[in-house]
């Protein structure tokens, strides 16, 4: 598969979703990028913004498995991974959980127990899980799409560090615009049964990320990730700031957006359009900072404003 056979495909997939997903082009692009990328999405927002809408409608527009858990408090990692069932002539029988698919949306990720959350980390970073000591590969190309309502809500459990440095990207599920809404009431029996239909296949897909691959990044634009993530790091109001995997989703999206948009190559305007994303979640503000109002965006567009965007060596 060429570049502009790409590029078809990706229209495609972006033009089907909406068909039944009002508004949320950017939740939808961000999603795709991170499919590209080989990375998980999460996505936050108030009950009744479409979330789950957004996440099934996308796994069935690109010809993947899907499976959808609803998280709750009395969840067991066993829930999620798998289990061996044992007879009792001594026999067992491996029972696969969910995450054995193309796509997991984890829907409400944080009402699930920490020690239930934890069963992902090894899935979203490695592509496998382990039970019982033994290793499974998760099927090819694996994303989980997880969900949460804001911290604070009934039974809510806040997700730690090491689960929030998981996913490549952060967003926000917001209400509908008034002109959005108005579309949804008018169209609603319309969305409700409407049946998308794959417009690409998984080995399509495969092809799409191992094209993205191979989208050139210059020294320069690597060299403007790094001084962005390094000047959020020693801002005086961070307490911790992204790890290398935050330097490594901006490389790795932008190489997806760069491809989206057209290009064989990044440009910083690919790096500027996916820092907040990529960045939000990563960033610990000190207690003081909070007080006063400041807010992780802020730090990044400050970052933004300070590094200075490369002007030559973009493409050789």
């Amino acid at each position: 598969m060429d570049q502009k056979e790409a590029n078809e495909k990706i229209r495609s997939i972006l033009k089907e979703i909406s068909k039944v997903v009002v508004g949320k082009d950017y939740e939808k692009k961000l999603l795709l990028i991170a499919l590209l990328s080989e990375g998980h999405v999460l996505i936050e927002g108030h009950i009744g913004t479409g979330k789950t809408t957004l996440a099934r409608t996308f796994a069935q527009v690109i010809g993947m498995e899907f499976k959808r858990v609803q998280m709750m408090p009395d969840m067991l990692p066993s829930d999620i991974i798998g289990f061996y069932m044992y007879s009792l002539d001594g026999s067992s029988k491996l029972i696969k959980g969910p995450v054995f698919t193309n796509i997991l949306l984890a829907d409400e990720l944080n009402r699930a127990s920490p020690r239930t959350q934890a069963a992902l980390l090894e899935a979203m970073q490695e592509g496998r899980v382990s039970i019982e000591g033994q290793t499974f590969e998760l099927p090819k190309p694996f994303m989980v799409i997880a969900t949460q309502i804001p911290y604070g809500g009934a039974g809510t459990y806040p997700l730690p560090e090491t689960q929030l440095d998981r996913f490549m990207f952060r967003c926000w599920s917001d209400l509908p615009s008034p002109e959005e809404e108005i579309s949804i009431i008018d169209n609603i029996d319309l969305i409700e049964e409407f049946r998308t239909e794959p417009v690409i296949t998984p080995n399509e897909v495969l092809e799409i990320i191992s094209l993205t691959k191979r989208v050139y990044v210059s020294d320069a634009v690597k060299n403007y990730i790094i001084e962005i993530i390094n000047r959020i790091r020693q801002n005086s109001d961070v307490l911790s700031g992204p790890s290398p995997r935050g330097s490594i989703s901006l490389y790795k999206g932008s190489r997806a957006l760069a491809l989206i948009n057209g290009r064989d190559y990044v440009i910083p305007d690919d790096i500027k359009e996916l820092t907040i994303p990529a960045l939000i979640h990563r960033i610990r503000l000190k207690p003081e900072a909070e007080t006063e109002g400041i807010k992780p965006e802020d730090i990044i567009e400050r970052a933004l404003k300070e590094v200075p965007v490369p002007k030559a060596g973009l493409k050789t």
